[in-house]
């Protein structure tokens, strides 16, 4: 495997916890509570991310590469996501979910569901946006109980400088970024 900037080369696809739905079990007491940006413009955060590192998790597993996150903002003020990656013969998976926000003050806390059954979402994931460029170029992407982390960029890679500024909001907001994981991206876009 080859190292970057003290994180291991891997793949994912960009998803939330399916699992445990928001709220359960295992609280983290060894750091203060995990706070967010202070605000997000929904507007500006719509769009294509690419996803450029994540701690590993079980319902990732199946991509090689290529992982990218769509929102899209609807009508009833909730967002689609879409979710694609490549698995590791080439073919191609996707991920329909939808995403509601939780604190309306910030944008900052939102939680999202791929699991729909006639028309109704069941087991919510928290996705806190912990970390945000004042340009939207990036973005980082948590968990309360920090057992669950994204690095996602407008870009299919960062710079040098740009992922030692991640890692140092990593390690304020109790994230250990040796924990991240790189996500392959294709040389070409």
């Amino acid at each position: 495997m080859k190292k970057l900037p003290g994180l291991i080369v891997s793949t994912a696809m960009f998803t939330i916890n399916l699992i445990a739905p928001a709220g359960s079990a295992n609280i983290d007491t060894t750091n203060p509570p995990l706070t967010t940006v202070d605000r997000v413009d929904l507007h500006r955060y719509l769009g294509l991310w690419y996803e450029i590192a994540k701690i590993p998790n079980t319902f990732q597993k199946k991509c090689a590469g290529g992982t990218t996150a769509f929102y899209t903002l609807r009508s009833d003020g909730k967002i689609d996501v879409t979710n694609r990656c490549t698995g590791g013969k080439g073919q191609a998976y996707q991920a329909n979910g939808i995403a509601r926000i939780i604190d309306a003050q910030s944008n900052a806390r939102l939680q999202v569901s791929f699991v729909r059954i006639l028309g109704i979402s069941f087991f919510w994931g928290d996705y806190w946006i912990i970390g945000l460029d004042d340009d939207y170029e990036w973005a980082i992407v948590g968990h309360p109980k920090r057992k669950y982390g994204w690095i996602l960029s407008r870009t299919p890679r960062l710079s040098e400088s740009t992922f030692k500024r991640i890692f140092a909001i990593l390690g304020e907001k109790g994230y250990d970024p040796a924990a991240f994981e790189m996500t392959l991206q294709p040389e070409k876009e």
